[in-house]
């Protein structure tokens, strides 16, 4: 239920080119070109369309980028020299065309979902930075940089995706049906390397419910020795299927989702070694309980591969190491989290020392970053032992971002000092040397070269136009791009920053955009825009979204706030939720808005209304629900009950269904529809394979049968996004109409 709100930085813009506004100016000068729904969902929206598909060459001298127009019909790949900031063409637009189509262009919903939603890249470098390998829709083009030529790499009838070259560069292994394939540079034969003919076995593929829960992007990698190839085999054999019905055609069609529901059974994973030469397969145990998952492997040196294995409840990540010739294997690191769960991330990262390897942990109440150093020469002869830990204090590391292991500095980014604020800081491996490398007002991110000389800084501000610059550490940066100036002319302005705090004296965030000009009988109406779910924050260091500009100038005014419960913060205050969704959260809301009131009278307490996508549909149903403080809501894409969503997501907070079937039946709005107050409007896309129509589906048969009116909008084939920019104009006019109608 995160990815419609949460999102890594990099990639924000999408949802900042629709939605948000950045120019300080526009709150001193007069808006210039109307503000409409229209404008905000045209192609490009208010700010241009930005750069996607950044990569830094393996030798770290060039950043990529695919830059297309605001339609998508023309775009480059382009490049910048971290060494003098120089931008050039590297694909020409005619070549691009074919070789990088736009994923906009692809017709089917839930594939075009698949390619944005999870990053699916579009290009590779080789290791020797001379070559580029493109995925142009499910055909591998091999295309070489000297001579401006591509050649196809693959030509089956299926498609072939996540390609990767060996470390030596002589080789591209990719998968294809489940099933992973190896071929030669210079254009022999390709391998099958594993051979399963059922489509209930994955090997080096990922399911939904990895790619969704887990942010496993890729199910396979290269040994350093460029010989073997470690990969995960999943049996999806028990889990159930879910249907997802195409009821346009005259025939429709019907496509069976894999996803395990709340007790279903999951994958059953192990991990294999394939020999890429003769393609034997070596199959590895690390435990004998098969109800777990493997979040994340890789190779630490040749010949041995590390394992982390989360158990079902999420409370604890044994880290393995494994002898990849016998499959012997060795516990070294153990993480719990008694009456919480273990975050799963990237911050796992073996040193070029071959020594030592980076690990993070919310242990002493923050998540930080910790050094453990094992025997080189037998990592599997005693368990990793604790150096230090690296990072200290009120504040969380949210991502270990790049490591430069010649001066022993590391790069991560964190909320310190303001938990809605983005910042990069390095620290020394030893813990000293804290600093702050980007300091404007706002959210920053990085994206780092691989000897962590340069990034790309990402930026955004409550009043600042969204910028990419290149950036070399210690050094200066140079723009890379800009968005368009002329936002300001839409004078959308800045919220205010508020606190509040919790019944036991939490403090809770939240941001508020009131009308510019208070209604003739002093009274606003307020709409309250609500996520309040673990995976993300609604209440950042941002510009307000265009939306909320339009209902403003409708004399409406937008709260938000983030609720316990919700990330960014420390350990006791993101657990607070745990084995319940709705009812902390919901008392948050409410106190929250009883200091709200005080602090600015003219809102009307009589006329406030909730609207929320994803968790935000969920909190919108449950307030409607369990309050009477509600006039009206909009609860799009909503999970009704939370047996209905999938394992990894759900059990993680609420535990297992067998062990808290109370808190269950207590998160369960279909059961209280006969309390709904206030009108609603239900939204849902048929397509949705994140949160199943099935949910809204309950919803309206509780409604009926509890005798309650309602309005309901279903988008056919739409996917969780509701994506596109006739669904999107048509459902926020939808949403624009409710408030007029029962606010006013």
């Amino acid at each position: 239920m995160k990815k419609i709100i949460l999102l890594p930085l990099l990639v924000i813009f999408c949802w900042l080119f629709c939605l948000c506004s950045i120019d300080a100016s526009a709150q001193s000068s007069p808006p210039t070109k109307p503000l409409t729904i229209e404008a905000i969902f045209a192609p490009g929206g208010l700010t241009g369309r930005g750069p996607e598909t950044l990569e830094w060459s393996p030798d770290g001298t060039k950043l990529s980028y695919v830059q297309r127009d605001d339609k998508g019909e023309n775009g480059e790949l382009w490049y910048v020299d971290a060494a003098t900031g120089k931008k050039d063409v590297l694909v020409s637009a005619a070549r691009l065309a074919s070789l990088a189509p736009d994923y906009n262009k692809v017709k089917d919903e839930r594939e075009r979902e698949r390619l944005t939603r999870y990053h699916v890249a579009a290009y590779l470098w080789s290791p020797d930075s001379k070559h580029l390998i493109f995925d142009s829709q499910g055909q591998l083009w091999l295309y070489d940089l000297a001579t401006n030529t591509a050649v196809q790499f693959t030509s089956a009838p299926d498609p072939s995706g996540d390609p990767k070259f060996s470390p030596d560069g002589n080789r591209v292994a990719y998968t294809r049906k489940h099933n992973l394939y190896v071929r030669a540079i210079e254009g022999k034969a390709e391998k099958q390397l594993t051979k399963d003919n059922n489509d209930n076995l994955i090997n080096g593929d990922i399911d939904w419910v990895y790619a969704e829960e887990l942010d496993v992007r890729s199910n396979y990698f290269w040994s350093p020795d460029s010989k073997q190839i470690v990969f995960l085999h999943m049996d999806e054999t028990k889990v159930p299927t879910y249907p997802i019905a195409n009821l346009i055609p005259t025939h429709p069609t019907v496509d069976n989702e894999k996803y395990p529901k709340v007790s279903d059974s999951n994958p059953l994973v192990k991990l294999g070694v394939v020999d890429a030469e003769h393609g034997k397969v070596r199959w590895i145990s690390l435990t004998s309980d098969e109800d777990t998952y493997i979040p994340r492997f890789g190779w630490v040196s040749d010949g041995i591969i590390w394992a982390e294995v989360l158990n079902r409840n999420q409370d604890q990540m044994d880290l393995y190491f494994v002898d990849a010739k016998s499959g012997q294997s060795k516990k070294v690191l153990s993480e719990s989290s008694p009456g919480a769960w273990v975050n799963v991330n990237d911050n796992f990262k073996i040193l070029k020392s071959g020594d030592r390897f980076t690990w993070s942990s919310w242990r002493d109440g923050h998540t930080h970053l910790y050094l453990y150093s094992f025997d080189r020469d037998s990592p599997l002869g005693a368990e990793a032992k604790l150096d230090r830990q690296i990072t200290k204090g009120d504040f969380e590391v949210l991502g270990l971002e790049g490591i430069d292991d010649s001066t022993g500095t590391i790069f991560f980014s964190s909320d310190k000092d303001d938990p809605r604020q983005r910042h990069i800081f390095s620290i020394k491996l030893d813990g000293t040397g804290l600093q702050q490398l980007t300091r404007d007002e706002g959210l920053s991110s990085g994206k780092f070269s691989d000897d962590a000389k340069h990034y790309i800084e990402t930026f955004v501000g409550p009043t600042t136009a969204p910028r990419m610059s290149l950036c070399t550490v210690g050094g200066s940066c140079s723009p890379v791009w800009q968005a368009r100036d002329e936002i300001a002319e839409y004078g959308i302005r800045p919220p205010k920053f508020l606190e509040f705090n919790a019944e036991d004296g939490t403090t809770l965030y939240g941001r508020l955009l009131l009308p510019a000009e208070t209604p003739a009988n002093g009274k606003i109406p307020l709409i309250v825009n609500i996520y309040g779910g673990p995976a993300a924050q609604t209440v950042l260091k941002e510009p307000s979204s265009a939306f909320d500009e339009i209902l403003s100038r409708k004399g409406f005014a937008i709260f938000s706030c983030d609720n316990r419960g919700t990330p960014g913060r420390d350990r006791k205050f993101q657990t607070a939720i745990r084995h319940e969704f709705g009812a902390i959260e919901l008392k948050d809301q409410l106190a929250a808005l009883d200091q709200l009131f005080s602090l600015y009278p003219q809102l009307d307490k009589d006329r406030i209304a909730i609207w929320g996508w994803s968790n935000g549909g969920s909190m919108t149903l449950y307030a409607l629900t369990h309050s009477d403080r509600f006039r009206a809501g909009v609860a799009v894409a909503p999970v009704t009950d939370q047996i209905n969503y999938d394992t990894i997501y759900t059990e993680r907070y609420m535990g297992q269904l067998k062990d808290d079937q109370k808190g269950y039946e207590e998160s369960d709005v279909n059961k209280d529809a006969a309390n709904l107050r206030g009108a609603l409007l239900l939204v849902h896309g048929t397509g949705d394979d994140n949160v199943h129509f099935q949910n809204s589906m309950q919803m309206i048969d509780a409604l009926i049968k509890a005798g309650k009116q309602f309005r309901l909008m279903i988008y056919p084939n739409k996917t969780h996004s509701i994506a596109g920019p006739d669904a999107r104009t048509h459902l926020f006019h939808m949403i624009e109409d409710h408030f007029e109608r029962e606010l006013k």
